[in-house]
């Protein structure tokens, strides 16, 4: 987890600057970093190389454009960095397995054609439940306007929310056998708008008592706010006599939180853990028992 301020760090400056020049060279530069040493740590930490990164960030951008404004062809290939409008093509058929003119006509018209028809854009979401203190209150689904990478992300929005010790959680949960003596990381990317207290991944582990034994819901280090996407991660052990995990998303208070491009790997002892060990916070005996000081 060493590393994740400045993967964070350089998450945010390629959103800022899609339209730019952006190469690793410059971006190590701006890190900090030789750029072989900072090649290497970016594809582990974030799962491609960097190059694979900005392009499939200026596509899906581009996708949205196709599909809610009449900007040109060309024009948009000319404003995402790319040689021509035929480079352009053969990149977005590579993840749209469509090109940028038939993908505007056939799924512009689908989308379009839902929206007109007022059916709820709120699509269930396979796997995923809500819960929380206050789940009633917050509403779950698919977005195909906002995604990080392919055609839609997951949201976990407040609806009807009224204070901010309201919380509510876009959750799964699975067996812990596969992943027993390891240590897992849980990664992914968020944006959020209006969140007034915070918001962010978690991840629980509980043994054969629903006891937990390793938990982390990035309070230590919350989103909050209106911010772009960026990459955050959680790393916790399995201990052998676990039988569950539990993860996703957590929105405390008002706002939404998008998350997309979820994944789950295991590491080695040289990954930290983020475990929350509220045991450090207690202490070694009572003290002020007289209520003089």
């Amino acid at each position: 987890m060493k590393y994740n301020a400045m993967i964070q760090k350089t998450i945010q400056y390629i959103e800022n600057n899609l339209h730019e020049e952006l190469s690793l060279e410059g971006i190590a530069n701006f890190i900090g970093f030789s750029k072989y040493h900072y090649h290497r740590i970016f594809q582990k930490e974030v799962g491609v190389t960097l190059s694979e990164y900005i392009r499939y960030r200026r596509i899906a951008d581009a996708a949205n454009i196709l599909l809610y404004t009449g900007e040109k062809i060309i024009d948009i290939a000319v404003y995402y960095r790319f040689e021509s409008q035929e480079a352009f093509t053969r990149a977005f058929k590579k993840y749209y397995h469509l090109p940028p003119g038939q993908y505007r006509k056939i799924i512009g018209s689908l989308t379009h054609q839902k929206e007109e028809s007022g059916l709820k854009t709120e699509e269930k979401l396979k796997g995923w439940f809500l819960s929380g203190s206050h789940p009633f209150n917050y509403g779950i689904g698919l977005d195909r306007k906002t995604f990080h990478k392919g055609k839609a992300s997951g949201f976990l929005k407040s609806v009807t929310v009224e204070a901010d010790d309201e919380f509510a959680t876009m959750m799964q949960q699975f067996k812990a056998d596969k992943y027993l003596g390891k240590r897992i990381k849980l990664s992914g990317f968020l944006k959020s708008a209006g969140v007034s207290v915070f918001c962010g991944f978690w991840m629980r582990v509980d043994n054969s008592l629903g006891d937990i034994v390793q938990f982390d819901n990035m309070s230590n280090r919350p989103v909050t706010g209106d911010t772009e996407w960026n990459h955050y991660a959680i790393v916790l052990d399995v201990p052998d006599n676990s039988t569950s995990i539990s993860f996703g998303v957590l929105l405390s208070g008002r706002g939404q939180v998008w998350v997309d491009e979820l994944r789950f790997e295991e590491v080695d002892d040289h990954t930290p853990t983020t475990n929350l060990d509220y045991t450090q916070e207690l202490l070694d005996e009572p003290v002020n028992l007289s209520f003089e000081e």
